[in-house]
């Protein structure tokens, strides 16, 4: 019990950054079409979260932009020593946004913007060979982040403001390889918690040293999640089950925990420059503070007590390019590519999080109705490389249980969204 609580913490935190174990950025249409650049583009009310202090410069007293994607993740596992063969049946995911910024004279703009930047899930089927980690998981979160812009001059702007971040996680899991109660059900546990709120602050710089080309810079914190009171639901437990370590019965009623874990800050740089009317260039470096996630600690209410379950994080990059054609007053064509590095290492790759260094193809377009409205689509198709590798530190018996093999990974996203300016 211990070590599933563990994992579950590590999700509720995660579920910023993973959809369903996989880090998925989609955080707007137009910037997504563009491999997700954006901290250095000034494009619509979508920098509100790439970079809030580009909204100084936005065309406009008034811009407004709304979008949803629709995410399809698979993962096929197999261990060919065992004759292990498993694949997710992952339910359809479906990430928003809503940007709105307001210009209220020439140095000061305002921002809003709710957007739920994971929120799918991952189902294996029920009581497969690594149902002692996992057997599914269902993420939703909800961010809101209001936003100021001060342009100090016609080259520079600041912006920044606070992030409240609001979720809910379900997460099943056997308790060990091979318990069950007395009619042969596998022992499990279903653990749940809804409200988890947190905090943190986005601050940004966007520099225009000429009219072509932009410098952007963003920070996003660390922020540190809670979890007081979560829920985990016991099934088909045996009546007279005894803890073979130290002989003792174990009593596995319903209970409750509290926790708490930073997630990592990140850093982004980049630049965008304009070849021509037609042509924009945009580049992101992206690079995200995993190596403070050494362990979580979790404490229980009941006499599973305290348990320390270790991650070892690495600090990881992203590299994003982007262009944007505009190819006619009515059609402006994007396109772009990412590389990005797992934070996990060897030892450490279980089926809950099945994420390796992964390359983002993206493409779309926005279709001008008029000078004020747009209808943007976009398209990611996300390679995961595959990898043969395990998780090393689940627990039974006291003793270390490795779980591994070959997983490869995949997620297509699709989106559509519209943008408005007044």
């Amino acid at each position: 019990m211990k070590k599933l609580l563990s994992f579950i913490l590590f999700f509720l935190v995660g579920s910023t950054l993973y959809a369903g174990g996989y880090r998925v950025s989609i955080q707007g249409q137009k910037q997504l079409a563009m491999g997700h650049t954006g901290v250095a583009v000034i494009s619509s009310a979508e920098s509100v979260f790439f970079n809030p202090a580009s909204m100084s410069f936005l065309d406009g007293k008034m811009n407004v932009s709304i979008g949803a994607s629709a995410i399809f993740g698979n993962t096929r596992f197999e261990n060919k020593e065992f004759g292990i063969a498993e694949e997710t049946d992952n339910p359809l995911g479906t990430p928003f946004n809503v940007y709105a910024t307001y210009k209220a004279n020439d140095w000061l703009s305002f921002g809003l913007g709710v957007y739920t930047p994971y929120g799918s899930s991952v189902e294996w089927n029920k009581d497969w060979a690594g149902s002692h980690l996992v057997n599914n998981i269902k993420l939703k979160a909800i961010f809101v982040q209001p936003t100021i812009a001060l342009k100090i001059s016609e080259q520079l702007s600041i912006g920044g403001g606070p992030i409240y971040a609001n979720g809910s996680v379900e997460f099943n899991k056997n308790l060990n390889r091979n318990l069950t109660d007395t009619d042969g059900n596998r022992s499990n546990v279903t653990v749940e918690e809804k409200g988890i709120s947190a905090w943190g602050y986005t601050i940004g710089v966007m520099i225009k040293p000429t009219e072509k080309l932009n410098l952007g810079f963003n920070y996003r914190s660390k922020v540190i999640m809670k979890v007081e009171g979560g829920d985990a639901d016991f099934q088909n437990i045996p009546d007279d089950f005894f803890n073979p370590a130290t002989g003792a019965q174990v009593n596995f009623a319903d209970g409750k925990f509290d926790a708490q874990l930073p997630m990592p800050a990140e850093t982004t740089v980049g630049l965008s420059y304009e070849f021509c009317d037609k042509f924009l260039f945009a580049f992101d470096y992206n690079f995200a503070q995993w190596s403070e996630y050494k362990t979580l600690t979790v404490v229980f209410d009941n006499d599973a007590g305290t348990s320390a379950s270790p991650r070892n994080y690495k600090d990881s990059e992203t590299f994003r390019f982007g262009l944007q054609y505009k190819a006619h007053k009515k059609f402006t064509v994007r396109t772009g590519i990412y590389f990005d590095e797992s934070p996990v290492q060897d030892g450490y790759f279980a089926p809950e999080t099945p994420r390796n260094d992964s390359v983002g193809y993206t493409a779309g377009l926005s279709f001008n109705v008029n000078d004020k409205l747009s209808i943007d689509a976009s398209f990611l198709y996300l390679h995961f490389d595959e990898i043969d590798n395990s998780y090393d530190h689940y627990q039974e018996n006291g003793q270390n249980v490795s779980f591994g093999g070959v997983y490869k990974s995949s997620v297509i996203a699709p989106g559509i969204g519209l943008s408005y300016k007044l």
